[in-house]
C-alpha cells in the first residue's frame, strides 16, 4: 500500500488526533539497554547516546531525564515517505502559531510531538 503524494489531498484529509497520555524525549548513554519496564514509541540512535520518546512517568520512575512534557499528535493520513510539502506546511501553520514541533515520520503516518501546554492550540492550528 502506497502513501498519498498529492500535497492538497494530504492538507486536506491529514486529520490530526492527539494521542492519550504524556509524553517526553530522553536519552540513554551510548550502548545502554533501555531500563527493563521501559517500551519506547521512537528510537533514535546518535553518536552521544540513544534517544527514547516514551510516557513522561516512565522515564521519571526509570531516573532518566525528562524536561519535556508533549502530546502525541498523530496525521491520520496515510502519507507517502516521499511525500514533498506535508513536513513543511505543518511546520508553517505550528510556527505561525508559536508553536515547537518535534516530527517523526512512521511508515504510514507522521507523529508530531508538540508542547502539552500547547496541544490544543496545535490542534486547532492544524485544522486551518
Amino acid at each position: 500500500m502506497t502513501g498519498e503524494r498529492d500535497l492538497d489531498r494530504l492538507l486536506t484529509t491529514m486529520e490530526p488526533v492527539a494521542r492519550p497520555g504524556v509524553w517526553t524525549f530522553t536519552t540513554l548513554p551510548p550502548g545502554a539497554p533501555v531500563p527493563a519496564g521501559l517500551d519506547p514509541v521512537v528510537t533514535v540512535a546518535e553518536a552521544e547516546g540513544t534517544t527514547l520518546v516514551v510516557p513522561l512517568d516512565a522515564a521519571r520512575a526509570a531516573g532518566l531525564p525528562a524536561d519535556f512534557a508533549a502530546t502525541w499528535i498523530t496525521l491520520s493520513v496515510h502519507s507517502a515517505l516521499d511525500a514533498v510539502g506535508l513536513t513543511a506546511e505543518v511546520a508553517r501553520r505550528l510556527t505561525a502559531a508559536g508553536i515547537s514541533c518535534n516530527v517523526v515520520a512512521g511508515y504510514f503516518h507522521d507523529h508530531l510531538f508538540v508542547p502539552r501546554d500547547r496541544a490544543d492550540d496545535a490542534l486547532r492550528a492544524l485544522a486551518g
